[in-house]
């Protein structure tokens, strides 16, 4: 695991807004703590502190581009659970590499590149 870039990187959790489904929430029966997010509307909310103008998430800590942790890894949304698997088998997205670059670090490459 001390390879995962993502342990060091964290670009992600603060260049993103972070929407999804309330049903994802622990008091809708999901595992996302409802304490940690901002209501959108009847349906969607999002993680608190990513619709900001320099969005950070709440659950991020640590120091982006040196090294960070999720607090809520094992309970995060659908959006972040989409998101890190590719940097996890070595696939870097276009989204990877944009949030990389808003935090004046390096894009990364696939392995096979």
């Amino acid at each position: 695991m001390s390879d995962n870039v993502c342990l060091s990187c964290g670009a992600c959790c603060a260049a993103f807004r972070v929407s999804f489904d309330r049903m994802e929430l622990d008091d809708e029966g999901g595992a996302v703590p409802a304490r940690l997010v901002d209501i959108e509307n009847d349906y969607t909310c999002r993680m608190r502190g990513t619709d900001y103008l320099k969005p950070r998430c709440i659950a991020l800590g640590g120091t982006v581009g040196v090294k960070v942790s999720c607090g809520i890894y094992s309970s995060r949304p659908g959006p972040c659970r989409e998101f890190a698997p590719h940097a996890e088998h070595g696939i870097f997205p276009e989204a990877c590499n944009r949030a990389r670059s808003r935090h004046g670090l390096a894009a990364l490459a696939c392995e096979n590149d």
